[in-house]
């Protein structure tokens, strides 16, 4: 009950993540059936590409059993010395046949899924040797699903074989009169035949095969919704721990922001609302720059620590705001406020005397 209450609540596709780690583990999209295609795919190349030199060495090699079979020794030495002289004949005139169908092989893996290293499919399960597991195995849905692919797969590549035979019944007689290089000719024309319609009907059967397989690799892999929100928590951080962290932040820069008021050159407010502290060394500094900035209640707070640094504040609502809106914490005075922001600072220098009357003007 409990694994169908799981099963139940699998109601999310599954994440990037989810499908890496699937592939990870040994569980990939796996069609027997492209297996079957691109194998008997390469097994027709092979035929087209090496067919005739295969079979013109075949005949070659084992022409001496029809020509001279009284001059073999059939004793232990003799056959062995016929194998001896047979095999590395036989091997160089099927080698690259088999070679192609190796490399057929293997594409049929490699094509369906990436190569991944994984001993979990080797592990021994000794839940596949019990016998009830491997009734249900046999007469479950999956079972049952098997046996009615495999019967239309035979019905349907048997129909598209017998399309192509049927009407080659009239001459499969006469070949038996024939020489033997027609025999060949024409076993190889029907044999390519054959092989072109089961190619044509293993198509279809493998790419209806290998939906099934992913839809059903899909619903294994499905998630519930807690596991995507764990999954998150695992990839972004859980989002507790990173508002404390951006408060930590933020109180962090407040405090380095209000311990550089008493060293500003002036605080601009409007009158409560908003507060700017420039900065301005001549000849350090091209232009002033803000070293902290605030509305409502930290600016209030600003102001307060300005004026217990004896740190000049000055009362220019529209500048205030503009300033406010334009620049941020260790930012220089854009262009545009060059002027404005000059004349208060001018004025804050007059006032501590620390610029001449005409200077300023």
């Amino acid at each position: 009950m409990a694994d169908d209450q799981d099963k139940s609540q699998q109601t999310e596709e599954p994440t990037a993540k989810r499908l890496e780690q699937a592939r990870e583990s040994g569980d990939v999209v796996k069609s027997g059936e492209v297996n079957t295609f691109i194998l008997l795919g390469g097994g027709t190349l092979a035929i087209a590409m090496f067919g005739k030199q295969a079979a013109l060495g075949l005949g070659h090699a084992l022409s001496l059993f029809l020509e001279q079979p009284d001059t073999m020794s059939v004793d232990g030495a003799g056959l062995a010395a016929i194998f001896r002289a047979l095999l590395p004949q036989i091997a160089l005139v099927l080698g690259p046949f088999f070679a192609l169908m190796m490399v057929a092989g293997v594409a049929g893996h490699v094509l369906q899924s990436r190569p991944s290293l994984s001993f979990d499919k080797i592990i021994p399960d000794f839940s596949k040797v019990s016998p009830m597991a491997g009734f249900k195995r046999m007469f479950g849905a999956e079972g049952w699903m098997n046996l009615v692919k495999g019967l239309a797969k035979i019905a349907i590549v048997g129909v598209a074989i017998w399309t192509q035979l049927w009407p080659e019944r009239g001459g499969l007689e006469a070949i038996l009169n024939q020489t033997a290089g027609a025999v060949v000719g024409d076993m190889t024309r029907l044999l390519f035949k054959v092989l072109m319609a089961s190619l044509s009907a293993l198509a279809a059967i493998a790419a209806a095969d290998y939906f099934w397989q992913r839809m059903r690799f899909l619903s294994r892999n499905r998630m519930s919704k807690q596991e995507i929100k764990e999954e998150y928590r695992q990839n972004e951080g859980d989002p507790t721990i990173k508002a404390k962290i951006r408060q930590l932040r933020h109180e962090r820069a407040r405090k380095r922001m209000m311990a550089a008021v008493p060293s500003a050159t002036v605080v601009i407010m409007n009158p409560t609302h908003f507060a700017v502290a420039l900065k301005y060394e001549s000849g350090k500094t091209a232009a002033p720059v803000c070293v902290a900035k605030g509305v409502d209640a930290l600016a209030l707070r600003i102001r307060a620590v300005a004026e217990e640094n004896d740190v000049p504040v000055v009362e220019n609502p529209p500048l205030a705001r503009a300033l406010h809106a334009a620049i941020e914490i260790d930012d220089p005075v854009p262009p545009e406020h060059f002027k404005a922001v000059a004349q208060v600072i001018g004025y804050v220098m007059r006032l501590q005397g620390k610029l001449p009357a005409r200077a300023a003007n």
